[in-house]
């Protein structure tokens, strides 16, 4: 087992995502905190996503949940990509089974009038939760997170989840004007929400535009990346790493670091080693085991994620990850034992005199 550090400045984490020098390669997991842990869905008891998103202590008790059990090395903010356009007064759920699900879809210009600027008091809750978090978490780093601008704008204008995004798509197509107002908006209010958990005290954030992948390298250049750019930017004076993910983004790992970055995030179907050659020098990536394998005996998963640790090793910086969410029905001490297992299979022999 390693020792936990001292202070922030030590944490393996964050000096991974500086591409500074490590103990041992750090790990956390997306949707480590949720649903695959019993004691999530007692703390949850029935209660919608939304609400138990808009609860101090819920949201305490449940990014804490999986720090009690795994020695990561970070936590992660509960809470979903759509609460700040809940807190915008947007007509917005998270249907079970299913996921966000918007009441009015926006689709023409005078809907854009809905779209109004978040301001910190709409997300009081995040500012008194991340407080509570960050004292309770001490030397370990916590990680905000919001929504990427074509992640957002696929739900506001598909209305829900969608397999192709063909509305969205549809609409950065053949109405830019539109599709440029609607993501400028959407990326004021990342740009807001980010700094609100900043400046509460999360020690990095992650931009998560899961799908992104959906367009063709061409168009993510023209109509996604300058405001993926310009939220990156307006981030910069913070000093926090800054994370990019998207899922299916493997032509467009170049671009993501592109859009300012620190950390690249890597789905599974790009080896780390390729992602190397694909995201431009001083980034630091993370990834990118499958989840799938999670549900494998161990004797699959043990040789995949040292794979995964030893292609990391060509990267300036590695956080070891999943190349995507923890699947719900993961065994949470698989979760642990993998853990272990990338910090003891990657410790570093201490440097000579």
């Amino acid at each position: 087992m390693n020792a936990q550090p001292k202070s922030l400045d030590e944490s393996p984490f964050l000096l991974a995502c500086r591409r500074q020098p490590v103990p041992y390669t750090p790990v956390w997991y997306m949707r480590q905190a949720g649903r695959s842990l019993p004691e999530y869905r007692r703390a949850r008891g029935g209660m919608p996503m939304l609400k138990a998103c808009s609860r101090p202590d819920v949201i305490t008790e449940i990014t804490l949940q999986p720090m009690r059990r795994y020695p990561v090395d970070a936590a992660i903010l509960f809470s979903d990509i759509v609460v700040p356009l809940r807190a915008v007064g947007l007509d917005i759920d998270i249907k079970p089974g299913v996921g966000p699900v918007i009441g009015e879809p926006i689709r023409e210009e005078r809907d854009l009038a809905r779209l109004r600027p978040l301001e910190p008091g709409d997300v009081g809750y995040i500012t008194e939760a991340v407080t509570a978090l960050v004292a309770e978490l001490g030397p370990r780093p916590l990680i905000g997170f919001a929504g990427g601008p074509f992640t957002l704008a696929s739900y506001l204008v598909e209305g829900g989840p969608s397999k192709g995004h063909d509305l969205t798509k549809s609409l950065m197509y053949g109405h830019p004007a539109l599709w440029n107002a609607l993501l400028s908006r959407l990326a004021d209010i990342t740009i807001t929400f980010l700094r609100v958990q900043i400046a509460a005290g999360a020690s990095a954030i992650q931009l998560f535009d899961s799908w992104a992948g959906a367009v063709s390298p061409e168009d993510y250049r023209t109509g996604v990346l300058p405001h993926s750019k310009r939220i990156f930017d307006a981030l910069a004076d913070t000093g926090v790493p800054r994370i990019h993910f998207g899922v299916a983004t493997g032509e467009l790992l170049g671009m993501m670091g592109e859009a300012g970055a620190d950390v690249v995030g890597v789905d599974w179907r790009v080896p780390l080693d390729e992602a190397v050659r694909r995201v431009e020098p001083g980034k630091a990536l993370q990834g990118n085991l499958d989840p799938a394998i999670l549900l494998a005996p161990w004797d699959e998963i043990e040789p995949r994620a040292k794979d995964v640790i030893g292609r990391g090793r060509t990267a300036e910086g590695h956080v070891f990850n999943l190349g995507h969410g923890v699947l719900p029905t993961t065994d949470p001490d698989v979760l642990a034992r993998l853990t272990d297992l990338v910090h003891e299979a990657s410790v570093r022999e201490p440097a000579g005199p």
